[in-house]
C-alpha cells in the first residue's frame, strides 16, 4: 500500500513543478511583453516628440535659402550658409515654433535661436510678438530710404515701450546692431533681418540690455534666426529628470532633491543679488518698464563666477504693450486677465475689461522663486531677518499707492543684508 502512494507523491509533486515552472514561464513571457511594449511606446513617444519638436535642419535650410536669395543678411548668415562654421548642436526646444539647439561657432559655444512658423490663433502672446508679419521678410520693402526705416524703428518702438524721452537712443542701438557688416549703411537685407528681430521681446530685452552682465551676449543673427553666448550652469536650480520620474516623484522629495545640486549659501547670495540688479535694471530702466511674466529656476542660469543670466526674455515684456492688450481683452473672471505664468491683472465687470495693473510685481514674483533656494543652508545669524525681509517682499502688491517706495526699500534691504553677509569672502568675487 505503502509502494502505491510514493509513486502517487511523486506524480503529484512532478505536475505541480510542472504547473510552477509553466506559471512562471508565462509570467516571465508577460512581464518580458509589457516590458517591451511600455519601451517601445516610450521610444515612439520620444521620436515623435523629438521629430516634433527639433526641426532645426528645416530653420537652416529657411534661412538660408532666403540668404541666398538676397532676401535677408546678418552677422551669421556666410558662417551658417556659405562656410558652414555654426553648427546646431543639442536641441533645446519646448516647442515647435521657437527651435533652440546648443551651438558652436567657430571657437565660441553659443544658443541658436528660429522661430518656424506664424501664431494660428489669437492670444495675448500673438499681440504682443506678431511672427506673422516678421515671418515673411517682407518689410521694408524695395525703395525704403534709411531715414524712412528709422521713422518705422521709431514708431514700432515707441508703440512697445511708450513715448519715453530717449526713445530715439534705442533706435540708434537697433540701427548699431543692424549694420551688420559695421560699413555704415543698412542694406534692405540687413533691414529685413533687423525688423523681424525687433518684433522679439527676447531681442528687444538683448538690445536694452546689452552691455549688463545679466543678458547672454548677442553673438550674431541671420534673419529671425540669432545666437547668444552659452549659459554654463542652467537652470538657476533643480535637476532635469525625465517625464517618467518627474510624474511619481512626490512635491517634496522633488524640493530636496533640488538643494542637493546648488552652489555653496555665499554664492546661491550672489546669484540672488545678480537676480536683484536684474530686476532694478527692468523697472523704471531708461527705455520704461518691463514686466516679468514666467519667473521660475528655468529662466535663469548663471556662469563659473556665479553671476546670473536670462535664459528666456521672451516672457519679459514691454509695461506700455501689455497694457495696451489688457486694455482691450475681455473677460468674465479675473482668471481671463493672466499672460504667461505670473502676469495678471483684475476684472472690471462693470466693462468686462481687463485692468491694466498687474497684481503682484516683478520683486514679489522673484523673492516667491527664490525663497526656499535661498533660505536652505542660510547661516543662523541671517535666516530669521532674510525670511522677514523674503516673506514682506512676497506679500508685494502692483496696484497700491506706496508700491513704488516699498519695493525700493525691500530690494534695498534685501541687497544690503546678501552683500553684508558675503562681501568679506572668496565667493563674493
Amino acid at each position: 500500500m505503502a509502494r502505491n502512494v510514493i509513486p502517487w507523491i511523486w506524480l503529484r509533486k512532478h505536475i505541480y513543478i510542472q504547473a510552477r515552472f509553466s506559471y512562471l514561464h508565462m509570467k516571465y513571457l508577460f512581464f518580458s511583453w509589457l516590458a517591451v511594449f511600455v519601451g517601445s511606446w516610450v521610444i515612439y513617444v520620444q521620436y515623435s516628440s523629438y521629430t516634433e519638436l527639433c526641426r532645426g535642419h528645416e530653420c537652416k535650410n529657411s534661412i538660408c535659402d532666403k540668404f541666398q536669395k538676397g532676401v535677408i543678411d546678418g552677422t551669421a548668415c556666410s558662417s551658417l550658409c556659405e562656410k558652414e562654421t555654426l553648427y546646431f548642436g543639442k536641441c533645446l526646444s519646448a516647442k515647435s515654433s521657437n527651435q533652440v539647439y546648443s551651438g558652436s561657432w567657430g571657437d565660441l559655444e553659443g544658443i541658436i535661436k528660429c522661430h518656424m512658423e506664424d501664431v494660428p490663433h489669437y492670444d495675448l502672446e500673438a499681440e504682443l510678438e506678431p511672427r506673422r508679419e516678421s515671418a515673411a521678410f517682407n518689410r521694408p520693402t524695395k525703395g525704403t530710404s534709411v531715414e524712412k526705416f528709422r521713422e518705422m524703428v521709431l514708431s514700432h518702438l515707441k508703440a512697445k515701450v511708450g513715448d519715453q524721452a530717449n526713445l530715439h537712443d534705442l533706435v540708434g542701438l537697433v540701427l548699431g546692431v543692424a549694420d551688420a557688416n559695421k560699413d555704415g549703411e543698412i542694406s534692405l537685407a540687413e533691414a529685413r533681418s533687423a525688423w523681424a528681430l525687433l518684433q522679439l521681446n527676447e531681442f528687444l530685452m538683448a538690445v536694452i540690455l546689452q552691455g549688463r552682465e545679466h543678458t547672454p551676449r548677442l553673438l550674431g543673427f541671420c534673419g529671425d534666426l540669432y545666437v547668444v553666448e552659452k549659459v554654463p550652469y542652467t537652470p538657476l536650480y533643480g535637476l532635469s529628470l525625465p517625464w517618467a520620474v518627474e510624474l511619481w516623484l512626490p512635491a517634496g522629495l522633488r524640493r530636496s532633491m533640488d538643494q542637493w545640486v546648488t552652489p555653496s549659501w555665499p554664492r546661491k547670495a550672489k546669484i540672488a543679488i545678480g537676480l536683484l540688479e536684474l530686476v532694478e535694471d527692468i523697472f523704471h530702466g531708461p527705455f520704461g518698464s518691463f514686466l516679468m511674466c514666467e519667473v521660475n529656476a528655468a529662466c535663469f542660469g548663471y556662469t563659473e563666477r556665479h553671476d546670473l543670466k536670462v535664459l528666456d526674455a521672451r516672457r519679459i515684456v514691454p509695461e506700455a504693450a501689455f497694457q495696451k492688450v489688457m486694455r482691450e481683452q475681455r473677460c468674465e473672471v479675473d482668471n481671463d486677465c493672466l499672460y504667461g505664468a505670473d502676469c495678471h491683472t483684475t476684472c472690471d465687470l462693470t466693462k468686462h475689461r481687463c485692468t491694466t495693473e498687474v497684481t503682484q510685481p516683478n520683486l514679489a514674483k522673484v523673492c516667491g522663486a527664490v525663497k526656499d533656494y535661498l533660505l536652505h543652508g542660510a547661516p543662523p545669524d541671517v535666516k530669521e531677518e532674510l525670511e522677514k525681509q523674503l516673506y514682506a517682499c512676497m506679500a508685494l502688491r502692483g496696484a497700491t499707492e506706496q508700491m513704488e517706495m516699498e519695493h525700493s526699500l525691500i530690494l534695498n534691504n534685501l541687497k544690503t543684508l546678501l552683500w553684508k553677509k558675503i562681501s568679506h569672502t572668496k565667493d563674493s568675487k
